[in-house]
Protein backbone atom coordinates (compact mmCIF):
# COMPACT_ATOMS: atom_id res chain seq x y z
CA UNK A 1 0.00 0.00 0.00
CA UNK A 2 3.16 2.26 0.61
CA UNK A 3 6.40 2.19 -1.21
CA UNK A 4 9.21 4.35 0.41
CA UNK A 5 11.82 5.35 -1.18
CA UNK A 6 14.79 7.84 -0.21
CA UNK A 7 16.03 10.69 -2.14
CA UNK A 8 18.98 11.70 0.40
CA UNK A 9 17.54 13.10 3.11
CA UNK A 10 13.83 13.91 1.77
CA UNK A 11 11.83 10.38 2.20
CA UNK A 12 9.51 10.00 -0.37
CA UNK A 13 6.29 8.36 1.23
CA UNK A 14 4.23 7.32 -1.99
CA UNK A 15 0.65 6.02 -1.54
CA UNK A 16 -0.07 2.62 -3.69
CA UNK A 17 -2.88 1.35 -3.15
CA UNK A 18 -4.86 1.34 -6.83
CA UNK A 19 -7.09 2.11 -8.28
CA UNK A 20 -7.50 5.16 -6.39
CA UNK A 21 -5.41 4.90 -3.07
CA UNK A 22 -8.60 4.90 -1.01
CA UNK A 23 -8.30 5.21 2.27
CA UNK A 24 -9.31 1.90 4.82
CA UNK A 25 -8.34 1.30 8.19
CA UNK A 26 -4.80 -1.07 7.13
CA UNK A 27 -4.10 1.70 4.86
CA UNK A 28 -4.39 4.60 7.44
CA UNK A 29 -2.24 2.41 10.14
CA UNK A 30 0.52 2.21 7.00
CA UNK A 31 0.79 5.49 6.43
CA UNK A 32 0.72 6.52 10.52
CA UNK A 33 3.70 4.28 11.37
CA UNK A 34 5.74 5.73 7.81
CA UNK A 35 5.11 9.22 8.71
CA UNK A 36 5.99 8.68 12.57
CA UNK A 37 9.17 6.88 11.60
CA UNK A 38 10.38 9.58 8.98
CA UNK A 39 9.90 12.46 11.15
CA UNK A 40 12.56 10.26 13.22
CA UNK A 41 14.58 9.53 9.88
CA UNK A 42 14.55 11.89 7.19
CA UNK A 43 15.23 15.29 7.32
CA UNK A 44 12.00 16.06 5.19
CA UNK A 45 9.18 14.12 3.87
CA UNK A 46 7.32 14.23 0.49
CA UNK A 47 3.78 12.07 0.44
CA UNK A 48 3.31 11.15 -3.23
CA UNK A 49 0.86 8.97 -4.72
CA UNK A 50 -0.25 6.97 -8.24
CA UNK A 51 0.18 8.77 -11.47
CA UNK A 52 -2.94 10.68 -12.37
CA UNK A 53 -4.38 10.20 -8.88
CA UNK A 54 -3.09 11.12 -5.71
CA UNK A 55 -5.88 10.05 -3.71
CA UNK A 56 -10.02 10.13 -3.93
CA UNK A 57 -10.01 10.06 0.17
CA UNK A 58 -11.82 7.79 2.52
CA UNK A 59 -12.86 4.07 1.29
CA UNK A 60 -16.32 4.40 1.29
CA UNK A 61 -17.30 0.59 0.27
CA UNK A 62 -15.60 -0.60 2.75
CA UNK A 63 -15.88 1.95 5.42
CA UNK A 64 -19.57 1.64 5.23
CA UNK A 65 -19.65 -2.23 6.56
CA UNK A 66 -17.75 -0.92 9.89
CA UNK A 67 -20.22 -0.88 12.55
CA UNK A 68 -20.04 2.23 14.58
CA UNK A 69 -17.60 2.07 16.99
CA UNK A 70 -15.31 0.42 14.19
CA UNK A 71 -15.98 3.60 12.52
CA UNK A 72 -15.35 6.07 15.41
CA UNK A 73 -12.16 4.41 15.79
CA UNK A 74 -11.14 4.66 12.60
CA UNK A 75 -12.26 8.54 12.21
CA UNK A 76 -9.93 9.11 15.52
CA UNK A 77 -7.35 7.39 14.29
CA UNK A 78 -7.62 9.44 10.41
CA UNK A 79 -7.82 12.67 12.75
CA UNK A 80 -4.80 11.24 14.54
CA UNK A 81 -3.02 11.00 11.18
CA UNK A 82 -3.81 14.76 10.51
CA UNK A 83 -2.24 15.70 14.00
CA UNK A 84 1.01 13.74 13.09
CA UNK A 85 1.23 15.32 9.58
CA UNK A 86 0.62 19.48 10.94
CA UNK A 87 3.01 18.26 13.91
CA UNK A 88 5.93 16.10 12.24
CA UNK A 89 8.96 18.17 13.55
CA UNK A 90 10.45 17.83 9.36
CA UNK A 91 8.95 19.69 6.51
CA UNK A 92 6.33 17.91 4.80
CA UNK A 93 5.64 18.51 1.31
CA UNK A 94 2.49 17.04 -0.34
CA UNK A 95 3.29 15.87 -4.62
CA UNK A 96 -0.69 15.51 -5.28
CA UNK A 97 -0.01 13.24 -8.53
CA UNK A 98 -3.32 13.74 -9.88
CA UNK A 99 -6.70 13.97 -8.65
CA UNK A 100 -7.33 14.85 -4.85
CA UNK A 101 -10.85 14.90 -3.77
CA UNK A 102 -12.09 14.65 -0.10
CA UNK A 103 -9.39 13.19 2.00
CA UNK A 104 -6.84 13.35 -0.47
CA UNK A 105 -6.70 17.31 -0.06
CA UNK A 106 -7.79 17.06 3.82
CA UNK A 107 -4.80 15.12 4.38
CA UNK A 108 -2.70 17.69 2.30
CA UNK A 109 -3.89 20.63 4.07
CA UNK A 110 -1.97 20.12 7.36
CA UNK A 111 1.59 19.68 5.41
CA UNK A 112 3.80 22.63 4.68
CA UNK A 113 3.64 22.95 0.95
CA UNK A 114 0.96 21.34 -2.06
CA UNK A 115 2.20 20.55 -5.60
CA UNK A 116 -0.62 19.82 -7.90
CA UNK A 117 -0.14 18.73 -11.60
CA UNK A 118 -2.25 20.79 -14.90
CA UNK A 119 -4.27 18.48 -17.32
CA UNK A 120 -7.52 18.44 -15.79
CA UNK A 121 -6.85 17.34 -12.31
CA UNK A 122 -9.35 18.28 -10.10
CA UNK A 123 -9.09 19.01 -6.08
CA UNK A 124 -11.98 20.07 -3.30
CA UNK A 125 -13.67 19.38 0.08
CA UNK A 126 -16.35 17.49 -1.66
CA UNK A 127 -18.27 16.59 1.36
CA UNK A 128 -21.60 17.99 1.46
CA UNK A 129 -21.88 16.21 -1.88
CA UNK A 130 -21.94 13.02 -0.24
CA UNK A 131 -23.89 13.91 2.82
CA UNK A 132 -21.22 14.49 4.72
CA UNK A 133 -19.42 17.49 7.16
CA UNK A 134 -16.25 18.11 7.64
CA UNK A 135 -14.28 18.28 11.07
CA UNK A 136 -13.34 21.31 13.10
CA UNK A 137 -9.54 21.16 12.47
CA UNK A 138 -10.29 20.35 8.90
CA UNK A 139 -12.09 23.42 8.44
CA UNK A 140 -10.17 25.59 10.55
CA UNK A 141 -6.88 23.79 8.15
CA UNK A 142 -9.12 25.19 5.10
CA UNK A 143 -9.66 28.70 6.72
CA UNK A 144 -5.80 29.28 7.21
CA UNK A 145 -4.95 28.49 3.54
CA UNK A 146 -7.96 30.13 1.17
CA UNK A 147 -9.47 32.51 3.78
CA UNK A 148 -12.95 32.60 6.11
CA UNK A 149 -14.68 33.54 2.70
CA UNK A 150 -13.44 31.51 0.08
CA UNK A 151 -13.68 28.74 2.46
CA UNK A 152 -17.18 29.26 3.27
CA UNK A 153 -18.02 29.48 -0.70
CA UNK A 154 -16.16 26.71 -1.49
CA UNK A 155 -16.93 23.95 1.44
CA UNK A 156 -20.04 24.55 1.80
CA UNK A 157 -20.98 24.11 -2.08
CA UNK A 158 -18.67 20.76 -1.88
CA UNK A 159 -16.93 22.16 -4.76
CA UNK A 160 -14.41 20.54 -7.40
CA UNK A 161 -12.38 22.26 -8.97
CA UNK A 162 -9.14 22.12 -11.36
CA UNK A 163 -5.90 22.40 -10.29
CA UNK A 164 -5.68 25.96 -11.69
CA UNK A 165 -8.36 27.65 -9.52
CA UNK A 166 -7.08 25.37 -6.27
CA UNK A 167 -3.56 27.36 -7.04
CA UNK A 168 -5.25 30.79 -7.70
CA UNK A 169 -7.11 30.40 -4.09
CA UNK A 170 -4.11 29.33 -1.68
CA UNK A 171 -5.86 25.75 -1.91
CA UNK A 172 -2.02 24.67 -4.05
CA UNK A 173 0.66 26.32 -3.78
CA UNK A 174 2.62 25.34 -7.04
CA UNK A 175 1.21 23.59 -10.27
CA UNK A 176 3.70 21.05 -11.79
CA UNK A 177 3.52 20.40 -15.68
CA UNK A 178 2.58 16.51 -15.01
CA UNK A 179 2.50 13.94 -12.42
CA UNK A 180 5.97 12.88 -12.50
CA UNK A 181 7.64 16.58 -11.70
CA UNK A 182 4.90 17.11 -9.25
CA UNK A 183 7.09 14.58 -7.15
CA UNK A 184 10.25 16.07 -9.04
CA UNK A 185 9.33 19.40 -7.31
CA UNK A 186 8.20 18.62 -4.00
CA UNK A 187 11.52 17.22 -3.70
CA UNK A 188 13.51 20.05 -4.73
CA UNK A 189 10.83 22.04 -2.42
CA UNK A 190 12.74 19.98 0.38
CA UNK A 191 15.92 20.47 -0.46
CA UNK A 192 15.69 24.13 -0.25
CA UNK A 193 14.34 23.99 3.12
CA UNK A 194 17.35 21.70 4.04
CA UNK A 195 19.83 23.72 2.31
CA UNK A 196 18.69 26.50 4.97
CA UNK A 197 20.33 26.83 7.95
CA UNK A 198 18.53 23.80 9.87
CA UNK A 199 17.66 25.22 13.62
CA UNK A 200 16.52 29.02 12.64
CA UNK A 201 14.76 26.95 10.09
CA UNK A 202 13.01 24.48 12.19
CA UNK A 203 12.28 26.88 14.92
CA UNK A 204 10.80 28.84 12.59
CA UNK A 205 9.15 26.61 10.99
CA UNK A 206 7.51 25.34 14.38
CA UNK A 207 6.89 29.38 15.10
CA UNK A 208 4.58 29.67 12.07
CA UNK A 209 2.59 26.41 12.42
CA UNK A 210 1.99 26.97 16.19
CA UNK A 211 -2.12 27.60 14.96
CA UNK A 212 -2.24 24.44 13.13
CA UNK A 213 -0.99 22.02 16.05
CA UNK A 214 -3.59 23.95 18.53
CA UNK A 215 -6.21 22.46 16.69
CA UNK A 216 -5.87 19.30 17.90
CA UNK A 217 -5.46 20.40 21.59
CA UNK A 218 -8.76 20.03 22.70
CA UNK A 219 -10.33 16.05 22.55
CA UNK A 220 -13.87 17.69 22.34
CA UNK A 221 -12.88 20.09 19.39
CA UNK A 222 -11.88 16.94 16.78
CA UNK A 223 -15.91 16.72 16.16
CA UNK A 224 -15.51 12.70 15.97
CA UNK A 225 -18.80 12.23 17.52
CA UNK A 226 -20.60 14.31 14.92
CA UNK A 227 -18.99 12.92 12.05
CA UNK A 228 -19.52 9.29 13.18
CA UNK A 229 -23.41 11.17 13.77
CA UNK A 230 -23.52 12.14 10.27
CA UNK A 231 -22.20 9.08 8.88
CA UNK A 232 -24.92 6.65 10.66
CA UNK A 233 -27.73 8.89 9.77
CA UNK A 234 -30.26 7.79 7.28
CA UNK A 235 -29.76 10.52 4.74
CA UNK A 236 -25.96 10.19 4.60
CA UNK A 237 -26.53 6.70 3.93
CA UNK A 238 -28.68 6.61 1.13
CA UNK A 239 -26.58 9.24 -0.18
CA UNK A 240 -23.60 7.22 -0.14
CA UNK A 241 -24.97 4.25 -0.82
CA UNK A 242 -26.09 5.59 -4.21
CA UNK A 243 -22.12 6.99 -4.80
CA UNK A 244 -21.37 3.09 -4.09
CA UNK A 245 -23.36 1.97 -7.14
CA UNK A 246 -22.32 4.75 -9.39
CA UNK A 247 -18.71 4.01 -8.43
CA UNK A 248 -19.44 0.38 -9.41
CA UNK A 249 -20.92 1.12 -12.92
Amino acid sequence: MLKITDHGEVREIRLTRPPANALNPEMLEQIIAALHTAGEQAGAVVVSGLPGMFSAGLDVPELMNLDRAEMAAFWHRFTHMLKIIATLPVPVAFAMTGHAPAGGIVMALFGDYRIMPLGGFKTGLNEVQVGLVVSPPIHRALVRAVGPHTAERILVAGEMMPSEKAKAIGLVDELAEDPATTVVRAIEWCQQHLALPQQAMLMTRKMARADLHGFFHIESDLGVDDFVDIWFSNATRVTLRALIERLAK
